[in-house]
Order: C-alpha cells, then structure tokens, then sequence
C-alpha cells in the first residue's frame, strides 16, 4: 500500500463532509433521525406525501407478522409518479435519460418524450391482449426502451418481471413458467464488447416450453437476423409507432404488485420475489434522494447496474424517475472500446452522482490510475457503492482517484428483498470510515443478533436482523407463501433474517461482512470472507481477491485464496508466503490462507458480482455449478485446470 494511503487508513481515521458539501446538502444534522425515531410510521407516512395519490391511505401499517401492508386504501400509479406530475408541473423539456449506446450512438429522451413512449407501449401491450394484473416478461439489454417497456406495465397494472438479458434459456423459461407470464417484450439482439448477443435465439429456445406465452413484442436493435414466428412475434417498431400518445393509467390499489424479480444464483425451482406499488415507490424515491442528496435541477445521476437486477430497477428506474433526475444509462461494458469509457461518459455528461458495485472498483484499481487521469472528473460531487461489503482500500482508492479527495462515498446495503437501501450514510450528517455503510436510515431498525436471536451489545458481531416491517420490503414469494414463511422469517422468532452476518465497532458503525454462508469455521473461530479479502487487497501487488471455505479433516474448514495481481507482479512461491503473513498481521494467523491460486481473473456475473459458489466447487473439487449467468464462463475451467495442477502452500 502506498504510503498516502496507509496514512489515509490509519485506525481511527474519518471522513466528515466538506463544510461546502454539507452547505448544500438536503440533510445537514441528525435531527431527521430524531424525527423517524419518535414516530417511525409517522416518518414515512410523510415520506408517502411526497408522491401523489389519487386516493390517500386510512391506515399506514398493518402488520400480520410476516407480512406488512402499508398506506391502506391508498390508491395510485407508479407511472404518473415517474412521468406525467414532472410533465405537467413543466419540467417536460428536462432530460430523464441520457443514453449511450456501446457502439457510440446516443440518445436523450426528456420527460415528455419517455411520457409520450410509455403510452405508446402501454397500448400496444392492450392491443397485444395484456390486461391488469397480467405478468409481462421483460428480457432486454441496456437500451432505453427497457424502461419504457417496465413503465408501460406499471401504467396498465401489468406486473412485469425482468430477467436479466445474459440468462440462459433455461433461466428465462423457468421465470417465465414460474410467474405464468402472458407476453415476453424482447430484442432481436444486444451488444457487448462488439460483438451482437442473440437474444432473439435464447427467447426461441426458451418458449418451446412456455405454454402461457401468447405474444411477444420485439425491439430491433442489433438487426441479426432472426426468425419472426406468425401470430406470436411483433416488430415493436411496427405495433408501438402507431399507437396513440395518450393512455389512461391504471389507479392501482398501495399493495397491488408491481413487479417480480427472481433472485439470482438460485437452484431449483426460481425465488420471485413480489414488491409492491405504494410502499416500494415511498421508499426508493426517499432513499435515493437522501442517500444520494439530489437536486434534480442540477445533478446529473449515474448507477451503472443493469435493470435485470434490483438496483436497475430501484435506482435506474423507479427511484430516479420518481425523483425527476436526469439520469446516464449506458448499454455495454466499462472496458469497450477502452478502459476509460465510464471516465469518459462522466467527462462527456459532467455526471455529479456515480452509483457503481466493489467489484468494478476493484476492477478499475486493477487497471491503474491511468484511466481516470485521462478525462475531466471534476463534475462528481458523490460516489456510491453497491452488492457487497467495500473492502476501505478500494473504498479510499475510490475516494482519491475518482472522486478527488472531495467527493463523499456512500455505501449501501440492501438486497433484491428489501427492494430499497436499508443502511447508509446521509452524506452532508455522516461521518464517514471506509468499508462501513455506517448507520441504519432514518425510518428503518436493523440489529446484530447472535445463535439465540438475542442482541448483541457495541462492539459485536453476529447476524444482521430487521426486527420490524419497511415500506419497500418484499410482500412475499411469488405463488409460495411457506417458502416465504420459512425462507425470511423461520430462523430467528419475529424477525427477518437478512442472511448476513455484520459487527459494529466501539462507535455504532455497522460493518457487513458478507453471506452468512460467506462465513467460515476454522478451528472453531467464525472468519469472514470478506475480511480476508480486504487484507489480501490491502497488499499493493494485489487487484483483486475471492476467498472460500473448504473441507479440513484438521481444522473444519481451511482458507481458500483466489488472487488476481496488478500489472508489473508476478507470482512466485515466496510472494504466496508474503501474502498469508500479510494476512495474519492485519486479522491473525488464524486467517492465514491455507492455499492461495493466483489468477488472471475471477468468475463473475455480467452485473460483475464474484460467483463464489463456484470456487468453492473448485477447492473442494465438485463438479462445477451453473456457470451459464457468467461473463466469461470459460474462467472457471480455467481456473479449476490450474488449481488441481498446482500444489496448494500449507502450513
């Protein structure tokens, strides 16, 4: 680690907003805390006023452990609240997205013209036989029709379901069947690194065995060829164009559903998780104004995710909208044509707000410094981090090569269940240390619980729990109210278990340590897997570090290290040494890694989350999981050739 930011992690040290920042921030003070602790239903029944309601609740909470219903008889459309107010209040003329496409065509649609869009495509869905209540599947890639076509269900009460545009046919048939959709909105392709994904194909493929399928919509993007089949298929360019600028929207009950997600990784029979219309909206349009401190009239909002996953869907779509931002969508990688294309895209659109995940982080740390340097950053005023725990160098790394030393970084826990940020920090009141998410927001409890389901005092560590309802929590699991019951509320009386373990420290902060499942059990002692990572990423020759458990006769488990180094570092037998002796100064010999694996990259998602279930496969020598959700799947081959070829270093 470089001497600078040694100095920067030293213990104890914080980050306290800039006196400039804090000026101007929406929240300055910890009396909005004050205010959601006295009276936390209250709290958000007047987070709720900030939409607008064609009819307004009777009763803002019933709760029936394990499920909540909020702001009762409360009657409206998520579409009106994402478009038409903004119109009508006169901001049409404001840009909602700037697009940019990966091959460099671009696009700004204003608030008028996204209005203007959604009812086209909301009639076209009428007119294709799509009723309220009705679930729609969405399989597309990060094009703006995407949102239009989630808004154009959300205007008519459709339920859409969006399955991420890099799945397999057999992932997408599986959520389609699950959620018993009635028509599919798809592309004939997307791009990727240059190259045209067939989406078209996957979708033909996947429909041989979707039954309740009796139209598909199809947007011509990527002009591959693809076969059209009679009666089911329709251009979008020919059904959507025609259609009359106006629709009616829907006025939808506060827990009517909006939308379901399938979680992913899953095995088996999918997981829809199902979210709901006024509670969801509430929540993400509060949290990502206060969590991101938006001024809609200035800022220029980025969250590079994909709409395939939750944050696409709660700080792409629904939470910026609701919020009048104008927003950044881009559609392909961040590495095409070159590794400065996210630093270009904020240099070209002077982004103030970006929303990016650890692992492209860590990725950017990888390729160097040079990148960033090469364009204006001088616009940001506010990074975020989102999907796992932020190990603090990439946190620090971040802060300095990014975001200038004067930028905040907000990072944020939550989960495809929770549907909206849970813990976070308010930028212009937190103080700030890197690789915490800091506090619990405003309006929400969360606590550390241990094996009894008792909480643990400050410090400690254990399970992270949220001991009462949320206004964007999930309502259930789609058609499986048991699997709901056991998966969420079963192990621990009353609560909701988040499945991740967190500690505080000596003052309050939370710090989240990953998936429960992500914890292991060496000689009896409870070692995270994300606190081995960090100290592994701590050493300055390394980019990038994936940690698991494996089978130990002696031990339980033993530690598993797969390390990608920086450029200009080469792997020796010594530098393994050096690396799990560095490990054992920052956590104690007890974390040294048994084995260590350098290589040239990790297997990742497309939304670049690190599939540790496969490494495991790989330590503990099982036949390897689903690697179809992977960005690269021959890196795990790769991978697992080399581990069983080399000889692991042990004590």
């Amino acid at each position: 680690m470089s001497d600078a930011l040694e100095a920067l992690l030293q213990e104890g040290r914080t980050f306290a907003p800039s006196k400039e920042f804090r000026k101007q921030s929406l929240v300055s003070s910890a009396e909005i805390y004050d205010d959601a602790d006295h009276d936390w239903q209250g709290f958000w029944a007047h987070q709720a006023l900030e939409l607008d309601w064609h009819q307004e609740w009777h009763t803002i909470l019933e709760w029936d452990l394990p499920f909540a219903k909020w702001f009762v008889g409360g009657k409206l459309n998520v579409s009106e609240n994402c478009l038409d107010r903004h119109v009508t209040a006169g901001h049409g003329e404001q840009v909602a997205f700037h697009w940019e496409g990966e091959s460099g065509d671009v696009r700004s649609l204003t608030y008028s013209d996204m209005l203007v869009e959604v009812c086209r495509t909301a009639n076209a869905l009428k007119q294709l036989g799509v009723a309220k209540g009705d679930r729609v599947a969405i399989y597309m890639g990060m094009v703006p029709e995407l949102p239009i076509a989630m808004l154009a269900c959300a205007r008519i009460g459709a339920v859409h379901s969006v399955v991420f545009g890099g799945f397999t046919a057999q992932s997408l048939k599986d959520r389609i069947n699950d959620a018993q959709a009635v028509a599919l909105i798809t592309q004939d392709g997307s791009w990727r690194r240059g190259s045209v994904f067939d989406l078209k194909a996957v979708v033909d493929e996947a429909l041989i065995e979707c039954p309740t399928i009796a139209k598909a919509l199809v947007l011509q993007r990527a002009s591959n060829d693809v076969v059209m089949t009679p009666g089911r298929d329709h251009w979008w360019h020919e059904v959507v164009a025609d259609q009359a600028t106006e629709c009616a929207a829907e006025v939808m009950d506060s827990e009517d559903p909006l939308f379901i997600l399938y979680t992913s990784g899953t095995t088996g029979k999918p997981k829809g998780i199902v979210h709901s219309t006024g509670g969801y909206l509430t929540q993400v349009a509060y949290t990502h104004k206060y969590v991101f401190d938006l001024h809609p009239d200035t800022d220029v909002y980025w969250c590079t995710a994909d709409c395939g996953w939750v944050t696409g869907h709660s700080y792409i779509v629904y939470g910026p909208l609701a919020n009048r931002s104008t927003s950044v969508m881009y559609e392909g990688t961040p590495d095409y044509p070159d590794k400065d294309r996210f630093w270009a895209t904020v240099e070209k659109y002077k982004v103030s707000i970006f929303y990016t995940a650890p692992t492209a982080i860590r990725t950017f740390m990888k390729w160097g410094d040079e990148y960033p340097l090469r364009h204006d950053l001088s616009s940001l005023r506010l990074l975020g981090s989102v999907g796992e725990p932020i190990n603090p160098e990439a946190w620090v790394w971040y802060y300095k090569a990014i975001g200038g030393e004067r930028c905040p970084v907000v990072d944020t826990w939550w989960q495809t269940e929770t549907g909206a940020i849970m813990i976070s920090a308010l930028p212009g009141a937190t103080t700030l240390k890197p690789g915490s998410a800091t506090f619990p927001l405003p309006g929400i409890q969360a606590e550390i619980i241990d094996d009894s389901g008792k909480t643990v005092g400050v410090p400690g560590g254990g399970y992270l729990a949220l001991p009462r309802p949320w206004p964007s929590m999930l309502r259930g699991v789609w058609g499986d109210e048991q699997r709901y019951r056991d998966t969420y509320w079963s192990r621990f009386e009353g609560k909701y278990f988040a499945g991740d373990g967190a500690k505080t420290d000596d003052e309050g902060y939370f710090w989240l340590l990953g998936r429960v499942d992500d914890i292991m059990l060496v000689s009896g002692h409870n070692i995270s897997t994300t606190e081995v990572e960090s100290a592994l990423v701590d050493h300055p020759a390394v980019a990038e570090a994936a940690v698991v458990g494996k089978t130990d006769s002696t031990t339980g488990q033993a530690i598993a290290a797969f390390v990608t180094l920086r450029a200009g570092h080469d792997p020796s037998d010594a530098f393994v040494e050096e690396l799990r002796n560095h490990v054992a100064k920052l956590i104690g010999p007890i974390a040294k890694p048994q084995s260590i694996l350098f290589t040239d990259d990790l297997p990742k998602t497309r939304s670049g989350k690190i599939m540790r279930r496969l490494l495991r496969n790989v330590a503990e020598d099982e036949q390897l999981g689903d690697t179809t959700t992977l960005a690269d799947p021959s890196i795990v081959a790769s991978i697992k050739s080399r581990y069983l070829s080399a000889a692991p270093s042990e004590d």
